[in-house]
């Protein structure tokens, strides 16, 4: 069973739900009427069909184990299962934040030097 998904977010959307206690998602997140997330597998292709040529963002690292009924897995790209979670993401289920830009070709630059995702 998956343990962790990971969040790619805006960092000013994220301070802002940091006064709120929780995220309600992005604006896509938000039309959808659920918050998409991906497991460590799917995260390069997320950041490169959806984030590219993006700065500013974080990637947070979510511990699903707590997040109950709200947690679905549905399929989506290539009949492959995401976690979809429909409720505002409670900040107490972020494990780790990195900073993060994702350049216009689609690889994640860190802003502690590291390239990529493994």
């Amino acid at each position: 069973m998956i343990e962790v998904a990971w969040k790619l977010v805006d960092r000013g959307e994220w301070e802002l739900a940091r006064l709120d206690g929780a995220y309600a998602g992005s604006a896509v997140d938000l039309k959808d009427g659920y918050i998409h997330m991906s497991t460590s597998a799917q995260l390069a292709e997320t950041a490169r069909r959806h984030y590219a040529g993006r700065g500013d963002l974080l990637l947070v690292a979510v511990d699903l184990t707590g997040l109950g009924e709200a947690l679905k897995w549905e399929a989506s790209r290539g009949g492959d299962l995401f976690p979809h979670l429909f409720s505002a993401l409670p900040l107490s289920a972020a494990r780790e934040e990195r900073a993060l830009s994702v350049d216009a070709d689609g690889v994640m630059h860190f802003e502690d030097g590291a390239v990529g995702w493994a």
